[in-house]
């Protein structure tokens, strides 16, 4: 027998043992959601519940194959005689994906409107079969800003998941994209038309054919309720609309077609609102919050005890949500002893975050090996700098979620050049430059290289009536070789050479690559040796890929860092147009996206957790430093939950003393995490090497507002008040929801109304 009170905690053991009608359980990070998938699983076959009738629903076939494995297993080990064939016939539970069952359901009814069986095509169908739309329509022949046909299938797909208009996608997304949107919708429309003509369905079809045959065939919609009897869906947070209708359409709520046999209402929904991260992708946190509207009666189990970290880090994680406008209240606990408290780092600049962050990773492995720490960031580009300086240390990481900014085809394209300015013969740099000339081949590129060799005035002179575009590049060349300004501003002379080459080379996402451009340039801001700097770019060790996964750290963006965990944890580039991004700041459901980004990267963390708030940034316009401001989600955290540390002008960190710290150990049963007494509090302690500092604690922050709901369409242009950036002067209406606004300190900003509150 499973002896399931012993085995789950409280909160488990009731979602196990709940097995019929509507169930929501959320499950906070780290509260052992898949083991309670298990356990129920098991529970369910236990009380003879035929495994057949279950349809186990993931986003991935390898958790569902983990699921039911584990469960089968839970079976045998507890089991004897027939409840050990019962754990054999889990084979016959039906679970995978959405689309996959989409697909099986479909091979059993063939689509609405389908003459014949319907076909799946993979991405290669995909992709020609788009190629093809667009020759046909005459799109594009001849532009190089038009976009590419892999881009062209994406911005389709997420039209479909999104359930919105190309046009507006491209407004928020890619707005240098925005002149070919009624092209794009036209071939996504002749693309839709060959499908349907030729029976093919791509990989979104079968979830929209499927809702569709549910809604007009009565018999199907009846043989898939009667067989799935108890339905239980993973990750519900990171459902789009069409699987939340699609779970609504077999669990019985919504009625489907008319005279169809009813649902049985049993439905399991597992997830976490606060780990909504996949909006790109269509996912939509409001099925998740909407859930027990959509099944009335819904039983609502909180899975809060966290498995993973100490009470510190719970302590500032759970503070994070205690702002959001709209999330399903839980409090996240432990019964893990120790930990110590979350740092605050507050370097000078972007730049120097970097080497203090390098710092932090050396102090972590005293006490850490390096696969168990982990840098995140929200853009890959962010990573850059601190990529030259572990490389610089010798410390070898693995990045996720982006490429090394080294492996870039528009860095090495830039860096082609800085190199030719250093050495004129490097063959590899001048082939990478030749390249970008239109014309210019490899016996060509050979034929140039050689006639540089040898000084042949004759055949350049020749050559740059031919190729204009390679003679303007080595005309910069000589430029910048007489003159050798200093690293940043050689590079910057070169980015506004290659900006039309990167426009015209990458039209699909140029804007994204000129700022990993303008990244380079920050790094290149901390050299005055122009041989420093290209050495330090190259400083990748080539053995590191043979290395184990032991020896390395891992860097990752935080959308590809969701379901890992490290004991150490470091967050970079806390600051405002970063983290938040810029896009974020003027739509809500932007905004608090972010902030459950900034949740799911702290829950990321065990014991130890560094977040990196640098006080500037680094202008290329000016050469200087420009004011950031922290991240907002920072500036809302409690004083007594983190150590705060600063840079000091002379070298490392001094620590900043706070008003009041709560000595009491142990987790409490408040809601507030503010409120609750800090677990396990460590003394203050030397960082880095450096003494500590003596200075007078921070004074108490103020209380941000909660935004309101502005009144539009004033009368006159006037002033306003923002929650984050204060009050301000209204300088210009954008319609329909946008207004133009200067913050003294801040500059313009652009904000949606209901973000700000409109003064009389």
């Amino acid at each position: 027998m499973i002896d399931y009170a012993r085995e789950l905690n409280p909160a488990q053991l009731e979602a196990a043992t709940t097995l019929e009608g509507p169930v929501l359980v959320i499950a906070g990070a780290g509260s052992g959601k898949t083991r309670t998938i298990v356990y129920r699983l098991a529970n369910l076959v236990r009380s003879g519940v035929a495994p057949s009738s279950i349809l186990l629903l993931t986003f991935t076939r390898k958790a569902a194959r983990e699921m039911l494995e584990r469960a089968r297993l839970l079976l045998g080990r507890h089991g004897a005689g027939t409840l050990a064939d019962q754990g054999a016939s889990l084979a016959a539970v039906q679970g995978g994906t959405f689309h996959a069952y989409a697909y099986s359901v479909l091979r059993l009814f063939r689509p609405v409107g389908f003459e014949r069986a319907a076909s799946v095509m993979d991405g290669p169908d995909m992709l020609a079969a788009i190629q093809h739309c667009k020759e046909e329509l005459a799109l594009g022949k001849g532009d190089h800003s038009f976009p590419k046909t892999q881009t062209i299938q994406s911005y389709i797909s997420k039209s479909r998941n999104r359930e919105q208009e190309i046009t507006d996608i491209l407004g928020r997304e890619a707005h240098h994209l925005l002149p070919h949107g009624e092209s794009i919708s036209r071939i996504a429309a002749a693309y839709a038309d060959f499908k349907r003509k030729q029976a093919l369905l791509d990989y979104d079809d079968l979830l929209f054919e499927l809702e569709t045959l549910l809604r007009t065939r009565p018999e199907a919609l009846s043989h898939c309720r009667s067989r799935n009897r108890y339905i239980m869906v993973d990750e519900y947070q990171d459902t789009n609309m069409v699987q939340a209708r699609l779970a609504s359409l077999l669990a019985g709520a919504d009625p489907g077609a008319e005279g169809s046999e009813p649902g049985s209402g049993n439905i399991l929904a597992v997830g976490d609102d606060a780990q909504s991260i996949y909006a790109f992708r269509g996912a939509n946190v409001r099925n998740i919050l909407h859930f027990p509207d959509l099944f009335p009666g819904t039983r609502l189990i909180r899975l809060e005890e966290n498995y993973r970290s100490t009470q510190p880090v719970l302590d500032l994680t759970n503070a994070i949500l205690e702002k959001a406008p709209e999330h399903f209240d839980k409090h996240l606990f432990t019964r893990l002893e120790g930990g110590e408290k979350p740092q605050v780092i507050r370097p000078h600049s972007d730049i120097s975050q970097a080497a203090l962050a390098a710092a932090r990773i050396k102090e972590l492995l005293h006490a850490c090996d390096p696969h168990e720490i982990a840098v995140l960031f929200r853009a890959g580009y962010q990573s850059y700098h601190l990529e030259v300086q572990l490389n610089k240390l010798g410390l070898r990481f693995r990045k996720y979620g982006g490429i090394r900014y080294t492996e870039a085809a528009h860095i090495k394209d830039a860096v082609s050049y800085v190199r030719l300015v250093q050495n004129p013969l490097d063959f590899t740099a001048f082939q990478r430059m030749a390249d970008l000339s239109k014309g210019i081949g490899k016996k060509t590129c050979l034929k140039l290289y050689q006639a540089v060799l040898a000084a042949d005035a004759k055949a350049l002179a020749k050559a740059a009536a031919k190729f204009p575009d390679f003679a303007a590049d080595l005309t910069l060349l000589d430029d910048l070789r007489v003159r050798r300004p200093a690293p940043a501003l050689l590079l910057g002379e070169v980015l506004r050479h290659y900006a039309p080459k990167l426009e015209e080379r990458y039209p699909d996402d140029h804007p994204r690559r000129m700022q990993g451009l303008e990244q380079l340039t920050q790094i290149a801001a901390a050299y005055t040796d122009l041989d420093l700097f290209i050495a330090d770019l190259s400083l990748d060790d080539p053995l590191e890929e043979d290395e184990g996964e032991r020896d390395c750290l891992t860097l990752s963006t935080i959308h590809s860092a969701k379901g890992l965990e490290w004991q150490a944890v470091l967050l970079i580039d806390l600051v405002e147009e970063r983290f938040p991004s810029r896009h974020a700041m003027s739509r809500a459901d932007d905004f608090e996206e972010e902030r459950r980004l900034m949740y799911v990267a702290c829950t990321r963390a065990k014991r130890h957790l560094s977040l990196f708030v640098p006080a500037t940034l680094y202008d290329r316009g000016s050469g200087g430093a420009i004011p950031a401001m922290p991240s907002p989600f920072v500036r809302e955290l409690p004083p007594d939950l983190y150590e705060e540390w600063q840079e000091s002008f002379t070298g490392g960190l001094t620590r900043r003393a706070q008003a009041s710290v709560s000595q009491s150990g142990g987790f409490s049963g408040s809601r507030s995490a503010a409120n609750r007494p800090f677990a396990g509090q460590q003394p203050v302690r030397n960082q880095f090497g450096f003494p500590d500092s003596q200075e007078s604690p921070q004074p108490p922050q103020e209380e941000p507002r909660e935004p309101e709901q502005a009144r539009t369409g004033p009368t006159k242009l006037g002033y306003c008040t923002h929650k984050i950036f204060g009050r301000g002067k209204i300088v210009q209406e954008l319609p329909p929801d946008k207004y133009r606004v200067h913050f003294p300190g801040m500059g313009l900003k652009v904000i949606m109304a209901a973000y700000l509150v409109m003064e009389e």
